[in-house]
């Protein structure tokens, strides 16, 4: 199987705030944000590997700076790397006020998804080849990241046998 650059798997969208988009505070409510994030990331992941993904796990979103009616939200992500059926997706999300035209980063977001194949089993993915000095420093990093995955995932579910599925 042969490695992708993480461009190939780069996805970039744009769009404007609207009033329905916004909260009590008049600033992008953080649901919607999350819910982009997970469309693009998606369609990254789903470019990297060529099959169907699940995402396995919303592993952090950083809210940074709000996002207000007055700017437009673009959304880039990409597969910053990969295990042998996961995918790690970056998303950098940049607010952009439409009169002053000064750009910032809004928020950042990681995400993990699993390739599946024609059996909604695991299948492996393609390497990732970093080239800019941002997709190294993600790549660089990503075991870290990975084994924190890891230990999260099972205190989750060490919590989770304590839970009860009854109504109240």
């Amino acid at each position: 199987m042969e490695a992708k650059y993480c461009r190939e798997s780069r996805v970039i969208r744009t769009s404007r705030i609207f009033p329905n988009d916004v909260n009590n505070h008049n600033t992008l409510f953080g649901g919607r944000l999350m819910s982009d994030v997970d469309q693009v990331a998606s369609i990254s992941a789903a470019r990297h590997s060529r099959s169907e993904c699940v995402t396995a796990s919303t592993d952090s979103v950083d809210f940074l700076h709000p996002i207000r009616t007055t700017d437009s939200v673009c959304f880039i992500s990409y597969v910053a790397w990969t295990g042998t059926s996961s995918m790690e997706v970056f998303v950098k999300i940049i607010a952009e006020d439409l009169k002053s035209s000064v750009r910032r980063i809004a928020a950042t977001a990681l995400l993990t998804f699993v390739a599946l194949d024609e059996y909604k089993r695991p299948t492996r993915v393609p390497k990732v080849i970093p080239e800019t000095e941002e997709e190294k420093k993600l790549h660089e990093t990503a075991l870290d990241r990975a084994s924190m995955r890891q230990q999260r995932k099972q205190k989750s579910k060490d919590v989770a046998m304590f839970l009860s599925v009854d109504y109240p």
